[in-house]
Formats: C-alpha cells, sequence, structure tokens
C-alpha cells in the first residue's frame, strides 16, 4: 500500500496500532514528545535501580502476541514475560492477608478463611465474569462504535449482566464479607473506575486475569515497549523521538499531517492520535473548528482520578513481600467517596509494587525496587501543593504506612527515593487535569458515549488509547488499537 500514516505518541496504544499498520503495508511513523517511547511506560533508572512508571499489571498476553504473529515472528524473541503468583497479596489493617491467584483450590481455601459461606457465592460471580468476559470483552472489546446502532445492538447484553450496577453493587449480590468485597471490586481501580460506580461490565477483568495470568516483562514493563519498538523497526516503521506534535494539520474536513515544535512536517493520508483527549481535540486541533467544539464536550465530562506514587530503592532482599500488594486503609467506601469527589484525605489504601522479587535484576544485588501508589483527586477537583511541603509530607506518610504494614525498617535501609505526581502527569503527558486514565469508566462514558476511534467529521483522524473503547488498560488500549486498526485499513 502507498498510503502513509502517521501516529501521535507511542504509548502501548500507539505502538500497538503502528504496528498493526505496518503489518498491513502501510508505511507509518510513530512521532513521541519524550525522549523514550512508552507514554505512562516510562522508566527511570537511578542510583543502580530501575524504576517503572506503570502500568505493572501485564494481563491477557494473547493480545499482545497477536501482534508479532501479524507479521509470522513470536514475541518470545523480543520480550520474556514472567508469570506472577500469587496476582495480588491483599492486606488489611488488622493485619489479614489474602492471596488472590488463579490457583483455585488455594483461593477457595483463602475465602473460607474470610467467610466460608462465602465460597458459593465467589462461584457464582465468577460465572457472571466470565459471562460479561465474552460478551464485553472476546465479541466487543476489538469493536468499533461508531454510530448509536452499534450500541442499541449491545443493549440485551448489557440488560442481561445489570450493566447498570455498579461492580460492588454486583459483587455484593454474591459474597457478604466485606473484605472479601473489596478484594472483588478494587480492580476496576487500575483502569480508573470507582467500584461504587463503575458499570458491572468490568467485573471481566477477573476473567481476563484467571484465563491469560498475570505476567511481569523482565527488565520492566519498558522492557515490553522496548521489545514492541524493535518489532514496529523491523517491520519498516520509524519513530520520531523527543519532538512533541504542535499541530494536527488539515484542510478542510481531511487531516494532512502533523507539524511538530521543532517545525517538522510529516505529510499523512491518516493521522491517528495515542495523545490525552483534550490535548488532541483542544491544543493539536486548536485552529479546527471541530478541535474546540469536541474540546467543550470534553470538559464536560467526569475524568478518571490522578496517581501519586513514591518510588524507592532500599538495602535488603524481602522475599516475603508480593510483587503486588494491595494494602486497604481503614475505609472503603468513604475513601472513595474523598477521592473521586475531591477530598485529598489523611488516610489511603495503596499498591504496592515489588518488581525485583521476581526480577532480580531491577536493583543491585542485595537491593530492592519498590513503589508504592496511592489514587488521588484529579487537579479539577484538588488543589493541592503537589510540587511543595505537601507532596513531601504525602510521600513520608505513604512511606511510614509501608513500613508500619509490611516493611519494617524501610528508613533505615532507605537508598533513594522520589515522587510523582498529578502535576507531573500533566507536565510530562498532557493529561488533562493530571488524570492517569483518560475518562472515567461510567457506563454513560463507555462504548459508543466514549470518544469515537474515528473522528466523527474529520474522517482519516482516528483515536486510540484508553480515551476510546474499550478504555484503560493493557488489553483495553490494544484492543482500541486492533478496532481503529481495522477502520483505518478499510480506508486505505
Amino acid at each position: 500500500m502507498s498510503r502513509r500514516a502517521i501516529v501521535v505518541g507511542a504509548g502501548f496504544g500507539g505502538l500497538a496500532l503502528a504496528i498493526r499498520l505496518q503489518s498491513a503495508g502501510v508505511p507509518t511513523t510513530i512521532v513521541e514528545a519524550r525522549d523514550t517511547p512508552g507514554g505512562r511506560a516510562y522508566h527511570w533508572k537511578r542510583d543502580g535501580f530501575t524504576f517503572d512508571a506503570g502500568p505493572t499489571v501485564i494481563t491477557d498476553p494473547s493480545c499482545l502476541e497477536e501482534l508479532w504473529a501479524l507479521g509470522g515472528q513470536d514475541m518470545g524473541q523480543d520480550v520474556d514475560l514472567i508469570p506472577v503468583t500469587p496476582f495480588y497479596r491483599l492486606n488489611w489493617p488488622d493485619g489479614t492477608n489474602f492471596d488472590y491467584s488463579n490457583d483455585e483450590a488455594a483461593l477457595r481455601d483463602e475465602i473460607a478463611k474470610l467467610h466460608p459461606a462465602d465460597v458459593a457465592g465467589y462461584d457464582r460471580f465468577l460465572e457472571y465474569s466470565k459471562g460479561v468476559y465474552e460478551e464485553g470483552y472476546v465479541k466487543l472489546g476489538a469493536v468499533a462504535f461508531l454510530d448509536f446502532a452499534a450500541m442499541v445492538r449491545a443493549a440485551p447484553a448489557l440488560m442481561k449482566y445489570r450493566a447498570w450496577r455498579s461492580v460492588y453493587g454486583v459483587v455484593s449480590s454474591y459474597v457478604k464479607d466485606e473484605r472479601l468485597r473489596q478484594a472483588l471490586s478494587f480492580h476496576t481501580l487500575l483502569v480508573g473506575g470507582n467500584p461504587m460506580t463503575t458499570s458491572a461490565i468490568y467485573a471481566l477483568i477477573h476473567t481476563i486475569e484467571k484465563e491469560g495470568g498475570v505476567w511481569f516483562a523482565r527488565g520492566g514493563t519498558n522492557a515490553l515497549v522496548s521489545g514492541m519498538v524493535r518489532l514496529f523497526e523491523r517491520l519498516g516503521g520509524t519513530l520520531r523521538l523527543g519532538d512533541p506534535v504542535a499541530t494536527i494539520d488539515t484542510a478542510g474536513d481531511r487531516a494532512t499531517g502533523v507539524t511538530t515544535r521543532s517545525g517538522w512536517h510529516g505529510a499523512a493520508d491518516m493521522v491517528a492520535t495515542n495523545g490525552d483527549l483534550m490535548h488532541s481535540y483542544r491544543d493539536l486541533l486548536g485552529g479546527h473548528p471541530r478541535g474546540t467544539k469536541v474540546a467543550k464536550g470534553l470538559a464536560r465530562k467526569r475524568w478518571s482520578p490522578s496517581l501519586f506514587v513514591v518510588h524507592f530503592g532500599v538495602e535488603g532482599e524481602y522475599p516475603d513481600i508480593a510483587h503486588h500488594s494491595i494494602l486497604f486503609g481503614p475505609r472503603y467506601k468513604g475513601l472513595l467517596s474523598d477521592i473521586y469527589g475531591g477530598v485529598v484525605p489523611d488516610d489511603f489504601s495503596l499498591y504496592l509494587h515489588h518488581p525485583s522479587v521476581t526480577d532480580r535484576g531491577m536493583a543491585p544485588p542485595g537491593h530492592s525496587t519498590f513503589y508504592a501508589l496511592a489514587p488521588v483527586a484529579h487537579l479539577g477537583k484538588a488543589k493541592a501543593d503537589w510540587d511543595g511541603d505537601f507532596g513531601t509530607r504525602f510521600a513520608d506518610a505513604i512511606l511510614d504506612e509501608v513500613e508500619r504494614r509490611v516493611l519494617p525498617g524501610l528508613r533505615a535501609n532507605l537508598i533513594t527515593r522520589f515522587h510523582y505526581t498529578p502535576l507531573d502527569f500533566g507536565r510530562d503527558l498532557s493529561a488533562h487535569l493530571g488524570s492517569a486514565f483518560s475518562l472515567e469508566p461510567v457506563l454513560w462514558q463507555s462504548a459508543w458515549f466514549r470518544a469515537h476511534n474515528r473522528d466523527d467529521l474529520i474522517s482519516n483522524l482516528y483515536f486510540v488509547g484508553a480515551g476510546t473503547h474499550p478504555g484503560a488498560g493493557i488489553p483495553g488500549v490494544v484492543g482500541s488499537a486492533k478496532a481503529t486498526a481495522r477502520l483505518m485499513l478499510e480506508e486505505s
């Protein structure tokens, strides 16, 4: 094919889309603002430690393997995925631990320790999850919703599985123990959703994990990004780094290419953006009436929270601390209300990432790499002094909580630390309001109600990533790339 494509942004969605286009014979250039590819899957190397920005939970590896298979290649030549067991270790302030995995016998034992009567309820919930997985992920996860008729066709399945209910509400109908309700509903936070309001369709995450496992890329999540880049370049694709796109250029209602801040212009027959939705419309399309109009509508949408992440390296090895831990706080519903309502509370629930327990190369010999992540309100709801004393105190409080709960002696063994705030999401990723996951995944912002994979007016302008269907998370953005690539290849 002689038609050319440009993809703005080298995050997972942009890379997956570009690989699909290049595999199909469409000459494709990715233009990335930062000095290395990855988007939110950035990384830092400090004092011998490797720190992943995220996302660090890799599920459904088959959606990634498919990218290599398009060119008759094997993902194993570029990426070494290591299984993570347990998937998560959940911990509550009273000292209760719960290991969540796809070892069904062990998992049922864990459930029975919390509430024996909930074992049968869990089985019923798992059947529900399998059903929404089939309808919402297998059938619709890589389908573009370009018109309302597509939403109408999906409506019977949404009705059957009570999509208007929340994940927490559906979980609560199956199990009674409050800790187990938290254990089976927190996953929506990994894609920016409040378990109390996110559509029950997102219960499919449990089956994604059970069917495909939870994995870690040796060398860090950015090693997976590097493998995708190698594949893209072997296929003949071009990657342009460190040159932010300033405008998506148009002639009438057609995109003609992009112009970067350095003055470089790339002409294209098709343009796709993996950038933040608001940034893409308001800033990159600011000179076109379409950009102004859509940006006004996006400003009225509900945006997912941001994140506050403390990265730290310590002396010592901690084989008893799981790769992924969830440290629940004393509140669940109340804390979620604060986060999504705009309050920065004194308490928090944390996701603790400990990659060096799986891959010793993530830390110097005899040392360990961690990060602790707290969901926080986005910048449109909470005006905290993240760059100043408040941010430092918040980081200190998180480290104190980790030391008290799971890592005694942390302060004494601390080698290096830094934190990443909602302001950094805005500065580094042009993320609207510092949101970490784009639009909040509530039912009325899903499928057709989410940003379309192809713009409704500029017919050769496409979107990929967390802001489009099906949403955030690696399977979600890779699925969006499959849907968008199908549309682009139909045009080409």
